[in-house]
């Protein structure tokens, strides 16, 4: 049996944090370069724009967009560790109460009622996954609001089938148009509950951009609805264009045989995930 401080964990989540919040992901930044080449006018300054954003935040250790959202965490921890000292959400929270700090970060977390700032940020979005082994892996994910808004879930009957699924996804995406920051990226989550679905279009999003889902049905639904997306001619920062969206990332899960879940969740064109693996 692994022994693994939960102060360790904490630590783990602060480092990822400072790099995340100020850095886009390479893939991330591979695919705005490669858009930039198919666009020309307004899109192509829109992307000139932002990827010489991203370049000045990273020279002078600034954050890559002023919203450095909420934090999310999602951890795999091997079943074959033991845990040890304060709380984990206590530790991660300190993790991401301390980067925020440090790092001079918007702390943007606030009560949804009275809407009193937590101002450090905290809570945390934490997800706990149990797996086998003796390691842990820790995802951070600083997830905007402006996107997260425009983020939907349908219970769709099983008889709207693929095509409905499709729709779904692009009719999401249309009703967004410019206000999550296009290009987009899209985290789709197919089956499961109606909670669990969401947790799978959030998950996708901290996949390689450029993947596919090893399921080549699965597959197909995000070729066919990020083609439909990028024929939108939404553009980059809404100013039209060829590329609406960099990818479609769909992740599925079992369901009940009377529905079908289906949950969009919005990346903006910001995207910024680090991993860790202790």
């Amino acid at each position: 049996m692994k022994i693994v401080e939960t102060s360790t964990i904490g630590e783990a989540v602060r480092r990822l944090a400072l790099k995340a919040c100020s850095r886009l992901t390479c893939d991330c930044r591979e695919a705005l370069a490669a858009a930039r080449k198919q666009e020309d006018g307004a899109a192509r300054f829109a992307l000139d724009t932002v990827l010489e954003n991203e370049a000045i935040a990273q020279r002078i250790g600034m954050p890559v967009c002023q919203d450095t959202g909420m934090a999310c965490v999602l951890i795999e921890l091997g079943q074959e560790v033991s845990l040890s000292g304060m709380p984990l959400s206590d530790a991660v929270n300190e993790g991401v109460r301390r980067a925020y700090e440090e790092g001079n970060f918007r702390k943007s977390i606030c009560d949804p009622l009275t809407r009193v700032n937590t101002g450090d940020n905290t809570p945390a979005y934490l997800h706990v996954e149990l797996v086998a082994g003796d390691g842990v892996k820790i995802t951070f994910l600083p997830k905007g609001f402006g996107s997260e808004n425009m983020s939907r879930i349908g219970m769709l009957t099983p008889a709207e089938g693929r095509q409905g699924i499709v729709d779904f996804i692009v009719e999401a995406v249309q009703k967004a148009g410019s206000r999550p920051c296009p290009p987009v990226v899209v985290g789709v989550g197919i089956g499961g509950s109606f909670d669990s679905c969401a947790y799978l279009a959030k998950r996708a999003l901290t996949r390689p951009i450029e993947s596919h889902n090893g399921r080549e049905d699965v597959a197909s639904i995000e070729r066919e609805a990020l083609e439909k997306i990028n024929a939108l001619g939404i553009g980059a920062q809404g100013f039209g264009g060829k590329i609406s969206a960099l990818s479609v990332l769909a992740e599925v899960a079992p369901t009940h045989i009377a529905g079908l879940p289906v949950a969009v969740n919005i990346q903006c064109h910001c995207v910024r995930c680090e991993r860790e693996t202790l």
